[in-house]
């Protein structure tokens, strides 16, 4: 019976991503999901591809949101001025809370080309100003669910019978799907979260429409935001494919976003500048 209720999700809107060739350090840059389509994706604000040297992010502040850094390949270097010191490598996710007053630097390390994906994900007024706290999810630490031609890792929520360990202070899923050719898996999330995947790898075909999506396609799917229970997107893999698929609930306020900060009045990002100018984000990070 359940199979005939479930709220069946589909691919809503999709593209591939284009890159610009920066040069030395910020090598290559792409936007996976556009700051200017910011409204469409709520709770999401932004999600940047990039490839990097040592000096394409070194220290700076964050206020208003959240973020989600999933490694591609390479060693990323975090430093914050709380002391706060770690590496991650691929397959490895950074969960940041700027909250209130974040600053922190995100590196290459040595000489490394870092390949990273960074998701902004919003923060409701009532939790712009939380503490800044920062949370590594190892790869060998994400859960791992086998399906019959393949794999789930879920780094947070609830998805597949497992809970990832990521403490998002907002409803959030990210899981990482990987398929053998041929193998097909139904990914469900609840049917009132908005919801983009992202395809690292391989072709892979979605939901009722067949949507045939490869390497650097992205999409948003269909929701049913007044619904209150579960949704499921069908996958099948033509190849051997990996997809990211994120989801969470919109936060539906106001999102004014400049530069580093992400609040709901210019007002506000006014003080965020001048707070950061007057050293209320702390000293450096180094």
């Amino acid at each position: 019976m359940q199979g005939h209720s479930i709220f069946q999700r589909d691919i809503k809107s999709h593209w591939n991503v284009h890159y610009n060739q920066n040069g030395y350090p910020h090598v290559q840059q792409g936007w996976i999901l556009h700051p200017e389509r910011q409204k469409e994706f709520d709770p999401f604000i932004l999600m940047a591809e990039d490839w990097f040297k040592r000096g394409t992010f070194s220290d700076h502040p964050h206020r208003g949101f959240q973020t989600v850094t999933y490694v591609v390949d390479g060693r990323l270097e975090h430093i914050d001025n709380h002391g706060g010191h770690s590496i991650l490598e691929a397959g490895d996710v950074q969960y940041m809370n700027a909250g209130w007053a974040a600053r922190h630097a995100e590196e290459a390390v040595d000489d490394d080309l870092i390949h990273t994906l960074q998701l902004w994900l919003n923060l409701p007024k009532s939790l712009k100003n939380t503490k800044t706290s920062y949370q590594n999810i190892f790869v060998e630490d994400a859960p791992e669910v086998r399906f019959d031609g393949g794999r789930i890792k879920v780094y947070s929520g609830d998805v597949a019978g497992v809970k990832g360990p990521m403490e998002s202070l907002v409803p959030l899923t990210m899981s990482e799907i990987s398929f053998s050719a041929g193998a097909t898996y139904r990914h469900v999330i609840p049917e009132n979260h908005n919801a983009f995947l992202y395809v690292l790898s391989g072709e892979l075909e979605f939901g009722a429409s067949k949507t045939i999506l490869e390497k650097t396609g992205a999409a948003t799917l269909t929701f049913n935001q007044s619904g209150s229970g579960n949704s499921e997107l069908v996958i099948k893999a033509h190849t051997r494919s990996k997809v990211l698929i994120y989801s969470g609930v919109p936060i539906e306020e106001e999102v004014v976003t400049y530069g580093p900060f992400v609040m709901n009045t210019m007002e506000e990002i006014k003080q965020a500048f001048r707070d950061y100018r007057a050293g209320k984000f702390g000293p450096p990070a180094v």
